[in-house]
């Protein structure tokens, strides 16, 4: 009977640590707060950097093979969608990943590196502007639409450190994908400011 009881035990402290490393690994209401902060000050950059642009201004290239204002906004709000759905959809729905990932390693490393211009990458085709939302206004609009469903999703979800998803970056988890979302939309405001810059950008 001992035997048993001692194995019983062990088995009980087992399952403890297990829920315990399970517990340290859930976000944090200071994590989340940061997230919403930063979901919120970018979502203000982009409509800052948009606000009362004319067509001229909405249209112009600064070479044939980039992309316009218009083109950058639209392809903010289409990624919004894409990651979160991909979020949502694979990454919660991913493998575990290894017990004691150092995920604030992974969170800075994506706040740093994702608004990094210095590091150009292609976007992939669905997420090309296609003029999908119509004008400029149905693109931003599209996004704070969207921007609200990501906010909601990272208030609302549980267990995001509990799946991690092969990335570009490497293996993410739910809520650096969160920040992924915000960072991509930090990292394409700096493109439509570089837009701006251009000396033959319309001056109205």
């Amino acid at each position: 009977m001992r035997t048993k009881s001692v194995a019983g035990l062990l088995i009980a402290l087992l399952l403890l640590a297990g829920a315990a490393i399970a517990s340290a690994q859930e976000v944090t209401q200071a994590e989340k707060d940061r997230a919403v902060q930063y979901l919120e000050s970018t979502k203000k950059g982009v409509l800052e950097s948009t606000k009362g642009l004319s067509e001229a201004q909405w249209n112009f290239k600064p070479a044939p093979d980039r992309w316009s204002v218009a083109q950058v906004m639209e392809h903010i709000a289409a990624a919004e969608d894409f990651l979160l759905a991909l979020d949502k959809e694979k990454v919660m729905t991913a493998p575990a990943g290894e017990v004691g990932r150092d995920v604030k390693k992974t969170d800075e490393a994506v706040l740093a590196m994702v608004p990094d211009r210095t590091h150009k990458a292609q976007a992939p085709e669905p997420l090309v502007p296609t003029n999908r939302f119509g004008s400029p206004e149905g693109s931003i609009k599209h996004f704070v639409a969207s921007r609200v469903t990501t906010e909601d999703f990272l208030k609302s979800t549980a267990g995001m450190r509990d799946h991690v998803m092969e990335s570009p970056m490497g293996k993410l988890d739910a809520y650096e994908f969160v920040l992924l979302v915000a960072a991509h939309s930090e990292r394409h405001t700096k493109q439509i400011n570089e837009v701006k810059a251009d000396p033959n950008f319309p001056k109205k």
